[in-house]
């Protein structure tokens, strides 16, 4: 049984940062791409960022290219992204999830695992 484990959300200012993390259990986590997705009230779940299996490569969504970054720690079973300059259009439940193919781990129908998500909200 795979379990992905998101933790960080919360309430924080615009202009301010917060750290997600994604804690994984049950595969060889280094096997997986890693993914961060989000979803607003009433829209789709979005790609946010992604990083491949020893953490050389990366992909963002363009909306937050220069603000977060994604990083994992193969050592720990853990992902992380940081989050700064938040803005209040980044309110959203941020999802984790794990893909076994990195080429496709900006695809959510792609993906293998999914954690159950962490509410980020942003005040303007």
């Amino acid at each position: 049984q795979v379990q992905l484990v998101e933790s960080g959300g919360g309430l924080v200012q615009a202009g301010g940062s917060l750290r997600l993390s994604c804690v994984v259990s049950g595969r060889t986590f280094r096997n997986y791409a890693m993914s961060w997705f989000r979803q607003a009230p009433g829209k789709e779940r979005d790609f946010v960022a992604g990083i491949g299996y020893s953490g050389g490569s990366t992909d963002y969504a363009d909306s937050v290219k220069g603000r977060f970054t994604i990083s994992r720690d193969n050592a720990k079973n853990t992902v992380y992204l940081q989050m700064n300059s938040l803005k209040p259009e980044d309110t959203a439940v941020y999802y984790c999830a794990a893909d076994s193919n990195f080429r496709t781990m900006t695809l959510a129908y792609r993906m293998d695992y999914w954690g159950k998500g962490t509410l980020v909200t942003v005040s303007s």
